[in-house]
């Protein structure tokens, strides 16, 4: 593919102020983009989690709405085997980060050694994003670099926000590599790849729903994943009286942080629990780690429905379980990403309860956007956005400043608001607000009562646009 959709005026102004980027990086890398290969450009935006969030690795029902800010990658090949990559920030005040590494250097590492590097380099942590990219394709598609390249990234995808600007910036740059070294991956697979990224060489244990919504999303329509491990089911447009913003907590996420990590273990723990208590014969593989014969809900916690899970297994689960008592029972999880911890306290029946129910929530949503229109149907929408923001709170996800957001929100007039839950990882970051179209100016009067309250200026999303697939790339020269 070989596009621009003329539409998206932010790739313009990246394509235009290349020169001014490149000028901003140090004299020593001034050589930047001086090969006479062609440049390629390719852009992949972040998105706000309407339903399904961390249910995700447990099996669930998802349902993602592509926002408007993006990542952009130029890149180039070059003769030298060196992978140079430059983050040039939006802020004009602000000094780019650099990051370079031989190619033989990083092709020749495994998973676990790229990962040591890059956590025992803090200062480069943010560059496995992107020199993952390389190693995943060479150790899952084989392919083979024989030239090494430059790489200029401009990311208008919030830090930190539950925005998913980390799979963001993964999937643009899949998307240049794949372009510059004539590599066919389609579009399903890419997001697959981009994952890898994420879990074996950043090492954080993420779903794959970022990664699959900044490939495959559609501009103003909602993608609809069932995460066993990655169906996609298509796109669901939004009702033409519905818009959806997101309000910054200004409170810091992380998918490397120790909640979501500790939730999504205890997530874990409880199928272990489940499989133990519906006798499903299981086999250990390493230490901490199994595998379960499980023809029953093919091994997703969200295929339990709500009253199953109730009559028959809620009954004999702890509130909390140590890791150490639970290994001694239960040996292990099937989980490939994280691992017990034998010294922490994990929430097992909070954390086991959630995927079911949202699965549940989320399917309830689904059909709902499907069937209806009028405010009565935005009304149920939003109450479904509501439980689920409760149910994040339960498992230990919540945070001072979301719930204050969603406080905010609901107490606000219902004829501009319908609902409101935390997105994406939890325990911070953004809160996705559905309400009525054009009631931005009730937005950001919530944004200013936010203010009041907290001394900080939370910023506002709005608007949407496509994925990496449907914008391709552009060639420059």
């Amino acid at each position: 593919m070989n596009k621009c959709i003329p539409a998206l005026s932010d790739t313009h102004a990246f394509v235009e102020s290349l020169d001014a980027s490149v000028a901003r990086i140090p004299s020593g890398w001034r050589n930047f983009f001086d090969s006479p290969g062609e440049l390629i450009v390719t852009r992949a935006p972040g998105r706000l989690d309407l339903m399904g969030g961390i249910a995700d690795y447990s099996g669930s029902l998802v349902l993602q709405w592509p926002i408007q800010s993006a990542v952009h990658v130029a890149i180039q090949r070059h003769s030298n085997k060196t992978l140079r990559v430059a983050s040039v920030p939006e802020a004009p005040n602000k000094t780019a980060r650099l990051f370079e590494i031989n190619l033989d250097e990083l092709l020749g590492s495994d998973y676990s050694t790229l990962r040591a590097r890059f956590s025992d380099e803090p200062e480069n942590h943010w560059a496995a994003y992107v020199a993952g990219a390389f190693a995943v394709l060479v150790r899952e598609k084989n392919a083979a670099f024989s030239e090494g390249a430059d790489l200029l990234i401009r990311s208008a995808v919030p830090e930190g926000k539950g925005v998913s600007s980390s799979a963001a910036l993964e999937v643009a740059t899949m998307q240049a590599v794949a372009a510059a070294y004539e590599l066919r991956i389609p579009a399903p697979e890419m997001a697959l790849l981009c994952q890898k990224v994420e879990n074996l060489v950043v090492g954080a244990p993420c779903g794959v729903m970022d990664q699959m919504t900044a490939v495959c999303g559609e501009e103003n329509r909602v993608l609809e994943l069932l995460c066993q491990p990655a169906d996609l089911k298509g796109t669901v447009s939004l009702p033409n009286q519905l818009e959806i913003w997101g309000i910054d907590s200004g409170i810091r996420h992380s998918v490397g942080g120790a909640d979501y990590r500790t939730v999504r273990t205890a997530a874990f723990m409880g199928y272990r629990i489940i499989a133990e208590l519906a006798g499903l014969p299981s086999k250990q593989i390493d230490a901490g780690h199994l595998v379960i014969d499980d023809k029953r809900w093919n091994g997703y916690l969200a295929n339990i429905s709500p009253p199953e899970f109730e009559r028959e297994y809620a009954p004999h689960f702890p509130e909390q379980m140590s890791g150490q008592k639970f290994l001694d029972n239960y040996e292990g999880i099937t989980d490939t990403v994280t691992s017990v911890d034998p010294s922490v306290e994990y929430p097992v029946l909070a954390a086991t309860r959630h995927p079911i129910y949202e699965h549940a929530r989320v399917n309830s949503f689904a059909a709902i956007l499907k069937g209806g229109k009028g405010n009565e149907q935005a009304r149920k929408l939003g109450e479904v956005m509501y439980e689920s923001h409760e149910s994040y709170s339960r498992c230990g996800l919540g945070s001072n400043g979301t719930d204050a957001l969603v406080a905010l929100v609901r107490g606000m007039a219902a004829d501009d608001f319908y609902g409101a839950k935390i997105t994406g990882g939890g325990s911070g970051g953004t809160v996705a607000v559905l309400g009525r179209r054009g009631a931005g100016e009730a937005v950001c009067k919530a944004a200013a009562r936010y203010r009041e309250q907290t001394g900080y200026e939370p910023a506002i999303i709005s608007g949407s646009s496509p994925g990496a697939s449907a914008f391709g790339y552009l060639k420059i020269g």
